[in-house]
C-alpha cells in the first residue's frame, strides 16, 4: 500500500476552506477515514523526536502491556489533517490554538482504518477576536475510541 502524499502548500486551498460565518455549532464537520501505515508511524516519531521502541521494535512491542507496535497518543495531530478535506475550516492559515485537552482511550495501531467524528460547539467573539470550541473524537474501525479532545481556537479574521 502507498502512504498519501500530503499537501505541503498550506495555503493552495485557503480560498474554498470555510469562513468564521461557515461555522456553524453542533453541526458535524465532514471527514475522510484514513489508513495508519506503521511508515506514517514512524515518519511522524522521527519528526517529533520520540524514538521509542514501541513505535519502532516489533519483538519489543509484542512482549510489551501492548502486544504490537503502536501509535504514540500525539498522533492526533498527524490524523487531525489526515482525516480532514482542504476546505475543512479547522486548516485555515491564520488560525491559531488557543487550547486543548486530550484524553486517550485504545492506542492506534499500524493498519487502523481511522473515522474521525468532529464538530464546532460554540463560536464567539472576545475582545474583537473571532474564536471557535471543537470537538474530535477518533475511532478504529472496530468503533473504539482512540482519543478525544476539545479545542479552542482564535479564527482568521
Amino acid at each position: 500500500m502507498t502512504e498519501p502524499t500530503f499537501e505541503t502548500d498550506f495555503w493552495k486551498d485557503a480560498q474554498s476552506r470555510k469562513i468564521w460565518d461557515d461555522i456553524v455549532p453542533g453541526q458535524p464537520r465532514k471527514t475522510i477515514p484514513y489508513t495508519l501505515t506503521l511508515e506514517a508511524i514512524q515518519k511522524y516519531c522521527r519528526v517529533v523526536g520520540d524514538l521509542h521502541p514501541l513505535y519502532f521494535d516489533e519483538e519489543y512491542a509484542r512482549n510489551s502491556p501492548y502486544k504490537g507496535l503502536i501509535a504514540p497518543p500525539a498522533i492526533h495531530i498527524l490524523l487531525m489533517f489526515a482525516c480532514t478535506p482542504a476546505d475543512d475550516w479547522m486548516r485555515s492559515p491564520g488560525t491559531v490554538n488557543a487550547g486543548q485537552s486530550w484524553s486517550y482511550h485504545t492506542p492506534a495501531r499500524p493498519g487502523d482504518v481511522i473515522r474521525l467524528q468532529a464538530r464546532a460547539l460554540d463560536k464567539f467573539i472576545k475582545k474583537g477576536r473571532l474564536f471557535a470550541v471543537h470537538d474530535n473524537v477518533f475511532f478504529n474501525q472496530r468503533d473504539e475510541v482512540i482519543c478525544a479532545g476539545r479545542g479552542w481556537t482564535i479564527r482568521p479574521m
